[in-house]
């Protein structure tokens, strides 16, 4: 009985090691994302600027306590899922000081960036100047940016995803909208 239970176990083993294909696991993926192509509308605010908006931007007005609409927008990102938080200040203090707190908004990103990159934003024609951040890496926000006259008027724009910072999964999401950003800031004219 002992070999027949022997013979019995070669017998399975020689047969389980057929020509079986071998299963690899296929790596992660992402959802593909189907964003129109880049159009753009020319938005006109009240508050004395204006500039060219993507068109899947929806831009809401921010009212404060008392109901009065402020100079602030928030600028919803449509199918991308996120924010621009943008801010307008008409300059009380030296312009040094509004962009020291600009760049150290970016700062606080530098724990967790692998890059940072700013492109300088230079048209005397439109009196704007200003800086434009691309923060790389898995940063709670990958775009800021900040424009002003140099005399009176600031304005300052914070990108936020309503997702966890991955940025390898971002990533197609962050190419399509920098083309967009990049057309708002360039765009950008005071009254």
């Amino acid at each position: 009985m002992k070999e027949l239970a022997i013979l019995l176990l070669i017998i399975v083993s020689l047969s389980s090691c057929g020509d079986s294909e071998i299963l690899i696991p296929k790596p992660p993926t992402y959802l593909r994302l189907d964003l129109p192509d880049h159009t753009y509308k020319k938005y006109k605010s009240e508050c004395g600027y204006n500039f060219d908006a993507a068109s899947i931007f929806k831009i809401k007005e921010v009212v404060d306590s008392a109901g009065n609409v402020m100079c602030h927008r928030d600028i919803e990102l449509g199918p991308l899922n996120g924010i621009i938080h943008f801010s307008f200040i008409d300059m009380k203090e030296p312009l040094s000081a509004y962009v020291n707190f600009a760049n150290d908004k970016v700062d606080e990103h530098k724990l967790k960036a692998t890059a940072i990159i700013d492109e300088t934003i230079l048209h005397p024609e439109n009196n704007v100047y200003g800086t434009f951040f691309e923060l790389q890496g898995d940063v709670a926000s990958p775009f800021q940016f900040y424009l002003t006259d140099s005399t009176s008027r600031f304005v300052s724009g914070v990108v936020y995803f309503n997702s966890s910072p991955n940025y390898d999964s971002l990533r197609p999401s962050l190419e399509y909208l920098k083309v967009d950003l990049l057309q708002m800031v360039n765009s950008f004219k005071w009254k």
